[in-house]
């Protein structure tokens, strides 16, 4: 399948969420199955409390990351906003967060959310995590939820947050690779390209690419258990990385 009905299909199903539309990966998003989610991949109940939680995400990288006072954080496909506003708890009002999605109506719900709950240490761009609208060597710290598996190109992913790193920052993500081959049927599925399988890279391959592109990696967490609960029983796991950039 070629990149951009890849990215189509991703952005519908993206937009349809965000206009309470559609389902999220592969779950139903009642609120209440919304937070039964978020409890199984590891938010704590005081964190259920901020909004933009949609039920999706495949861990929690707040819980991992090391986030200071005064951080200036990113975080890579940001949908409603659920980890920026629990970041920005953490950042302080000398800090700030910013959230990057590609599709306008996330973008546009977050900063609803923003407005209406008064956050005023947090800004969401519309951008790709490809290309990210920020300037070099900007941030001490991004996380990613459940997003890089549903990018085209992985390696541009990781060289885009390499670049807007500083020296010595870090990143934390969650992400979903696989532990056996998927079939041709599902890697052109729409629904499990926009529900975080298809796109998915074996877990080997994902952190060869990461090495390359020349991260130091720390494995914190392995999930297999995910796969009964939100996939389906399909050979993946949630990886729960540390990545530092030391040049």
């Amino acid at each position: 399948m070629q990149t951009e009905e890849i990215k189509k299909i991703v952005k519908k199903n993206y937009t349809n969420i965000a206009t309470n539309k559609g389902s999220c990966c592969t779950c139903s998003c009642k609120k209440d199955e919304q937070e039964n989610i978020a409890r199984n991949i590891g938010y704590s109940e005081d964190e259920l409390g901020a909004p933009g939680n949609l039920g999706l995400g495949c861990g929690n990288p707040i819980a991992l990351a090391q986030i200071k006072e005064g951080d200036i954080v990113l975080d890579l496909g940001s949908g409603a906003g659920f980890d920026c506003f629990l970041a920005s708890k953490k950042v302080g009002k000398k800090g700030k967060v910013i959230g990057v999605d590609m599709t306008p109506e996330m973008v546009k719900r977050a900063r609803e959310n923003a407005a209406k709950n008064n956050y005023q240490n947090v800004e969401f761009k519309l951008g790709e995590i490809e290309n990210l609208p920020l300037g070099d060597e900007s941030v001490n710290l991004i996380i990613s939820n459940c997003v890089i598996n549903l990018s085209v190109d992985k390696s541009k992913v990781f060289q885009e947050a390499k670049r807007v790193l500083k020296n010595n920052g870090q990143m934390y993500v969650s992400d979903i690779v696989l532990l056996g081959e998927l079939t041709k049927e599902q890697k052109n599925n729409p629904d499990l390209i926009s529900g975080c399988v298809a796109g998915a890279l074996q877990k080997e391959d994902y952190l060869d690419l990461i090495k390359k592109e020349g991260f130091k990696i720390k494995i914190l967490g392995e999930d297999k258990e995910i796969s009964k609960v939100q996939y389906s029983g399909i050979k993946l796991e949630s990886l729960k990385l540390e990545l530092s950039k030391n040049d």
